[in-house]
């Protein structure tokens, strides 16, 4: 799996703005990315 389709972050249960910011951009980057190589 290529490490741009995996991050780590760290956040508290108080960050829910932050946490719905990094699941958006990461969610564009995935789709940008295009199908993983590991299902083919």
């Amino acid at each position: 799996m290529e490490p741009e389709r995996v991050q780590m972050y760290n956040l508290s249960s108080a960050q829910g703005h932050r946490f719905a910011e990094i699941a958006t951009e990461m969610t564009e980057k995935i789709k940008a990315l295009g199908p993983s190589p590991v299902d083919s």
